[in-house]
């Protein structure tokens, strides 16, 4: 049973921009904290990310200024805006519930010219 999926994802140039959704179920998108991860080759999945209950963000500073997460609780959908981007924020996203311990397929963000 499929809890919930990403998507978005896709090849952008340099300082372009790109939206990346998150659809989940309702149970767990309500009582969820949400978080992107990224993952590049051989690096660690690292936390971009993070959107709670109440709409509180934390981001990681390589991202501060040019990403936002948020929330669409009509939809049980979370975003990540990502503007800006740079080669380096080329990985495989991923969306995490935070009291979830199973993780999507996520999906690829590629920033080349």
């Amino acid at each position: 049973q499929v809890q919930f999926v990403e998507s978005g994802g896709g090849l952008v140039q340099p300082g372009g921009s790109l939206r990346l959704s998150c659809a989940a179920s309702r149970s767990i998108f309500s009582s969820n904290s949400m978080a992107w991860y990224r993952q590049s080759p051989g690096k660690q999945r690292e936390l971009v990310a993070l959107i709670r209950i109440d709409s509180t963000t934390t981001y990681a500073d390589s991202v501060k200024g040019r990403f936002t997460i948020s929330r669409d609780n009509a939809k049980n959908t979370v975003y990540l805006q990502m503007n800006s981007l740079k080669p380096e924020d080329t990985a495989v996203y991923y969306c995490k519930p935070l009291r979830v311990a199973s993780w999507g397929q996520g999906t690829q963000v590629t920033v080349s010219s």
